[in-house]
């Protein structure tokens, strides 16, 4: 038997003991330790079966795996649907680009153009599943003996090809006729949707597997992905000038009405615009948050596109580009402070803090612009955004969002500012220990009709799950936040039936 092809037997024999585990653990909802289990296990998988078949890691981006786990690890900590969302996002990002440059190959030096192309590659070409290992790596005539292959191979394919039939008419026959269903029942003795649901999930579990076993070990991905500039689309100094220029402009004339606002305080918001000070924040933030967004790909785009002819060319185009990155931190500023405002007036959000938390990102990478591109270093830029986006998720899942912001509402409310208590009953697991603790303070404020807060803490985070796959720190906090409250008011307030859940 051919290498290629016992490594792709055995890719495809790893592939379905992943499958299986990720139909055991995944289905299980919403994702907490499992998610990491499954995730501990690819990686695991994926390192020892490279090293089985004497598959070189030679690239930068192998590492990548163990920052995936990492990130796995984020999910049973935190229970926020935006922070879960992040770190699976950092997940996906980490494990496309240790397929793409796990083997060979720089991340540290590879331009924007490469990261952007070689993720997606690497993430269509896993999309694949078994496909191309079992066309292209697999000689299936060597698996069998010759006098069985035939037959052997032609009843596999057609049992390959009806399965999937069978199942999809089989349900639609049991859901249209009742008296079809129990025959089913009665002759199989199991629940066909179940079994449905156990082979979607295997079969999709182990399609990605395959896929990124496959992409990450065995595919031949193109190393240099760099988009040379044609020079039929470049620009000269005079066009790249003009555009810069006029945008310079554009915000030289907005901060110098910033400047005055960041110093004049509240009276000259008002003389001037007839404003107050919250309802002049309130217009602005995001505006200005989406301008700071779409300047970066901007100049990134006018220094691909410049065309050099001399160094006074060079120095011109900095001079441009500085200008703007300048005026950008002013439009920064001017944004964090009417978030400030915004926040200090109506409280702090999901939408808020994250927005805010954006903007430090992107001034950071604004600072690595300068630092990177502007030195004629662009290939350095796209490994350090990715830093510094990876930072900011770590950041975030160690600041615990949910109850920062129900910690910054409550101490609004003792200091008599405007506080709103249903908000609090959608923020995720995380904010409840916070909350708990304030009970005392806020617990009978109602949040619908005359359901009060305390209830509806009660009522939401009274019962445990019995499922240990989806054990979550977050969550395993709350519950026992509320158990503890609720044992303590049954000790001190026998009485207590007007405090039962619904």
């Amino acid at each position: 038997m051919g290498e290629r092809t016992r490594l792709g037997l055995g890719l495809i024999g790893v592939a379905l003991v992943l499958g299986a585990l990720g139909d055991f653990l995944l289905r299980a909802t919403p994702w907490g330790v499992n998610f990491f289990i499954w995730t501990t296990f690819l990686v695991g998988v994926a390192v020892t079966f490279a090293r089985w078949g004497r598959v070189g890691t030679r690239g930068e981006g192998k590492w990548l795996v163990f920052v995936a786990v990492l990130f796995a690890s984020g999910i049973a900590l935190r229970d926020s649907p935006v922070v879960v969302f992040l770190d699976v996002l950092a997940v996906l990002i980490s494990l496309s680009l240790a397929m793409w440059r796990g083997r060979s190959g720089s991340l540290r030096r590879a331009g924007l153009s490469d990261y952007i192309i070689g993720g997606s590659l690497a993430g269509i070409f896993s999309s694949a599943g078994p496909v191309p290992v079992s066309v292209m790596d697999i000689d299936w005539a060597e698996t069998l003996r010759e006098r069985w292959k035939g037959g052997v191979l032609a009843v596999s394919r057609g049992v390959l090809l009806a399965a999937p039939l069978l199942v999809l008419f089989g349900a639609l026959f049991v859901a249209a006729d009742a008296v079809f269903q129990q025959l089913v029942l009665e002759v199989f003795g199991f629940d066909l949707a179940r079994v449905f649901s156990h082979l979607f999930l295997f079969c999709f579990f182990a399609w990605i597997t395959a896929g990124l076993l496959w992409a990450g070990v065995m595919a031949s991905l193109p190393q240099n992905l760099t988009i040379t500039r044609p020079r039929i689309v470049s620009l000269g100094i005079v066009e790249v000038g003009v555009v810069l220029g006029l945008l310079d402009l554009l915000f030289l004339a907005f901060v110098a009405i910033q400047v005055r606002y960041l110093f004049g305080g509240a009276g000259h918001v008002a003389n001037t615009a007839g404003l107050t000070y919250a309802e002049y924040a309130r217009h602005g933030f995001f505006e200005l948050a989406a301008v700071t967004a779409l300047a970066l790909p901007l100049l990134l785009l006018a220094h691909w596109l410049f065309r050099p002819e001399n160094r006074a060319h060079e120095v011109a185009f900095k001079t441009l580009a500085g200008t703007m990155v300048a005026l950008l931190f002013v439009v920064v500023a001017s944004a964090l402070q009417r978030m400030y405002l915004y926040t200090s007036e109506f409280g702090l959000t999901e939408l808020r803090l994250y927005t805010t938390i954006f903007m430090f990102w992107i001034s950071v990478v604004l600072i690595w612009f300068v630092l990177t591109v502007m030195r004629s270093h662009r290939d350095r830029f796209a490994f350090g955004a990715l830093v510094a986006g990876f930072a900011a998720i770590l950041a975030i899942n160690a600041m615990n969002p949910d109850a920062l912001i129900a910690k910054t509402n409550i101490d609004r409310l003792q200091e008599g500012k405007r506080f709103d208590p249903y908000y609090l009953t959608t923020l995720s697991a995380d904010a409840v220990p916070v909350i708990v603790d304030s009970i005392p303070e806020i617990g009978g404020k109602p949040v619908w009709q005359n359901f009060t807060l305390q209830q509806e803490i009660r009522y939401t985070w009274g019962k445990k799950p019995q499922d240990w796959r989806t054990w979550n720190l977050g969550r395993t906090r709350a519950y026992q936040a509320v158990e503890a409250y609720t044992e303590a008011q049954n000790k001190s307030e026998p009485d207590i039936a007007n405090l039962t859940p619904r």
